[in-house]
């Protein structure tokens, strides 16, 4: 896959609430983040209620962008898209765009062999 197909698509970040550890450098987390427990803390919902991350940018399934990508908590860094790194298909990431309307991304031809 030559081009990362998240910056097309951002379902995760509007589809799943994320968690983080509050000791995490994560700007304006007073803005983006409520309290969850002590140590923790959870992306705010947009103003309908949807868990869309407050720190995307852009038009979900056409071209997005991460407005605190190099300080995205742990979890963010961690999910991985279908077939990322030659790795295998991700349930999350097809539930994700499933949600938004998107086909599950298809494996490159190298893994299809």
């Amino acid at each position: 896959m030559d081009e990362n197909p998240c910056t097309t698509c951002g379902a995760c970040c509007a589809r799943f609430q994320v968690v983080f550890y509050s000791k995490q450098n994560v700007p304006d987390s007073a803005r983006f983040a409520l309290n969850s427990e002590e140590y923790a803390l959870r992306f705010k919902v947009d103003s309908a209620g949807r868990p869309r991350c407050l720190s995307l940018r852009g038009e979900i399934g056409t071209s997005v962008s991460c407005g605190i990508y190099d300080l995205r908590p742990a979890p963010c860094r961690a999910f991985r898209y279908s077939y990322e790194n030659g790795g295998p298909r991700e349930p999350r990431c097809d539930e994700a765009r499933a949600a938004i309307g998107l086909k599950p991304l298809i494996p490159p031809p190298e893994a299809q062999v």
